[in-house]
């Protein structure tokens, strides 16, 4: 019997053809998984990545909330046209510590992986407010109402305390002063800023809203925008990967 005899009868016996389709897909996953296994981390460690303050994981929690990944992606591919106009490529590490991890896939507005910093806290209320105020064209629907409602924040422990037991590096101390952390970071002058920006470099510590004395959901939401895309200083790491 020929090698193509031989091949026909698998090809005209179904049973046959589908026992050897997952026999392949079987072999295949095996050797794409098991490796795993025995690596302790599939993320590599980058220098500046830390979790959000307690101000910036309610405004994480705001913006999952409100269904903002479905229009919106945290992740630049590794592509010419991405990195020119969105800036530097994403780094797994970038996300170790979202729960869930923002990437997406479908942008109705820009990918927001690198918006920390790059406009100011009035535009970003403005922007929630009323996109075409600042962006004509922009399809966005407006969040006023954020700009209205006072974060209840009372419970940012508890949900610290699940993400500690999920892998991400909350201490005991930042845990136990998440409450008077959150207060710092959405205040002027706070006298616990400088605790705060200790336990979690970087952090913008100001008041994010116009209403004195009262921390907004918008001021949550805009506190993590604001950090997005800020924690690595990507020269220096470019700096490193040309020296290789």
């Amino acid at each position: 019997m020929s090698l193509w005899n031989k091949h026909a009868i698998v090809e005209k016996n179904s049973i046959l053809l589908l026992l050897g389709v997952l026999v392949v897909i079987s072999i295949g996953g095996l050797v794409e998984i098991l490796p795993l296994f025995y690596l302790k981390s599939t993320i590599e460690k980058v220098e500046g990545v830390r979790p959000y303050t307690p101000l910036e994981l309610a405004g994480f929690n705001i913006y999952v909330r409100e269904g903002c990944y479905n229009c919106h992606s945290q992740m630049i591919r590794a592509l010419r046209d991405e990195v020119e106009r969105y800036g530097h490529y994403s780094l797994a590490a970038e996300s170790m510590y979202d729960h869930p991890f923002q990437w997406g896939s479908k942008r109705n507005g820009p990918d927001l992986a690198r918006v920390g910093g790059k406009y100011s806290d009035d535009w970003q209320r403005r922007h929630l407010t009323n996109p075409r105020a600042v962006v004509s064209g922009s399809i966005m629907p407006g969040y006023p109402f954020l700009a209205q409602a006072s974060l209840d924040a009372d419970k940012i422990d508890e949900h610290m305390k699940v993400l500690a037991i999920e892998g991400v590096p909350y201490s005991d101390e930042m845990i136990a002063k998440a409450s008077i952390d959150l207060k710092a970071q959405g205040s002027d002058d706070d006298p616990n800023a400088a605790d705060l920006i200790r336990r979690y470099p970087k952090a913008n510590a100001r008041a994010f809203g116009e209403q004195k004395g009262v921390i907004t959901e918008a001021d949550a939401l805009i506190a993590y925008l604001q950090s997005l895309g800020t924690a690595i200083d990507f020269k220096i790491y470019d700096d490193k990967a040309n020296m290789r």
